[in-house]
């Protein structure tokens, strides 16, 4: 089937007992047990499992073209449950170019705990490859990543993994599975911040992880009940809700998104622009063999620097200045203050954030209005 058909139909079939096209949303805590160790569909306690998040996960696997899923309460939470699969001792090759809340948990919690990160730019498979060590276990990525939209050869890593014995995480939310599989490319585990592309309304804070292997699914699994860090099913549901409208929003949103990169890409106050859709990112051919399209996120420094910034956020009408991406509504994130303040300034600059850098979630109001409010802003 389709992708759309099977965002609406699979792991959300039509409640049996009264026929309701919607999921319900079981509001309970605990399940009545039909005698001691005796459970009604496997169902005991809802931080164990929940029949709304039960189809959450399904339908999640589905998507992404996994056998297991996993949902958390954020992506943060997905994010550490994926990488109890090391242990101290073990060294963890990530992308350089990463989202700050990963950055921090590499910092402040897996490096106290005795795991050594090693950064590395991950669109260079061969640099990835030079900085493989005896201690090396996983290597983690985002692709398109955080915040300078770089692609990383997911079936080349892939490869690489599976050659030398090691785990490939993937951080997929800035493309969700309409547009990228990981798994299909060779990952052994996909990340995603559910609070972005899949729930898609800017209404729920959630997370997830997605495997076909079962000896990943079963230490994670095992996690996620010890540590309880699972969404509600109101929660789950509003992510159910926006999964079935996944490819349609994106669709517009990356026509927008392309629209407004290419006039962003022409304009005097703007000093570059990076985006998959453009011919002139280095990755474009990359990004449009291992992508069914180029999202809705676009990153540019403007010129003038950090004053010039101040100005156009101030003069924005549509776009509003607020982290998170993926929603309905357009928003321009700052990150060196917002998802990227907890990397040093030294660190940032290195890894090319800098004081000129925003980004843009590209939302779905009409692409006139949007390239008009950039237009005005953009004026000195």
């Amino acid at each position: 089937m389709k992708f759309e058909t099977l965002a609406i139909h699979d792991g959300q079939a039509p409640d049996p007992r009264t026929g309701a096209v919607s999921v319900p949303i079981y509001q309970t805590s605990t399940f009545q047990q039909d005698a001691i160790g005796k459970f009604r569909e496997g169902f005991e306690y809802s931080r164990s499992g929940n029949p709304t998040r039960q189809a959450l996960e399904a339908a999640l696997a589905l998507l992404e073209g996994g056998k297991h899923g996993l949902a958390f309460g954020s992506g943060n939470a997905a994010t550490i449950a994926a990488l109890q699969l090391v242990k101290p001792g073990d060294q963890i090759l990530a992308s350089d170019d990463t989202y700050g809340g990963t950055y921090r948990i590499f910092e402040k919690i897996l490096r106290p705990w005795g795991v050594d990160i090693r950064y590395v730019d991950a669109s260079d498979t061969a640099a990835v490859e030079a900085a493989i060590g005896p201690k090396t276990a996983l290597i983690w990525v985002e692709s398109p990543t955080n915040p300078l939209l770089k692609l990383v050869d997911i079936a080349a890593l892939g490869a690489l993994a599976h050659r030398r014995g090691l785990l490939l995480v993937v951080d997929n939310t800035f493309a969700s599975p309409y547009l990228q599989r990981p798994l299909e490319l060779g990952a052994h585990v996909v990340v995603h911040s559910t609070t972005k592309y899949l729930g898609g309304h800017s209404d729920v804070i959630g997370g997830a992880l997605v495997t076909s292997e079962r000896d990943l699914y079963d230490p994670i699994k095992f996690y996620q009940n010890a540590a309880g860090a699972v969404p509600g099913p109101w929660d789950s549901w509003l992510v159910l809700r926006g999964i079935k409208t996944l490819k349609v929003r994106i669709e517009e949103q990356q026509t927008t998104a392309l629209r407004l990169a290419r006039f962003l890409e022409a304009h005097p106050a703007v000093e570059r622009v990076y985006y998959p859709g453009l011919s002139s990112h280095p990755q474009h051919a990359l990004a449009k063999r291992q992508m069914r399209g180029f999202g809705g996120m676009i990153s540019l420094q403007i010129k003038g620097g950090f004053p010039a910034v101040e100005r156009l956020v101030a003069k924005l009408k549509l776009f509003l200045l607020a982290e998170s991406l993926g929603g309905v509504e357009s928003l321009l994130c700052y990150p060196p203050k917002m998802t990227h303040a907890s990397i040093s300034p030294e660190e940032r600059a290195r890894r090319g954030i800098h004081d000129n850098l925003i980004r843009l979630s590209v939302g779905l109001e009409a692409a006139d209005d949007l390239e008009a409010d950039l237009r005005q802003a953009l004026q000195v």
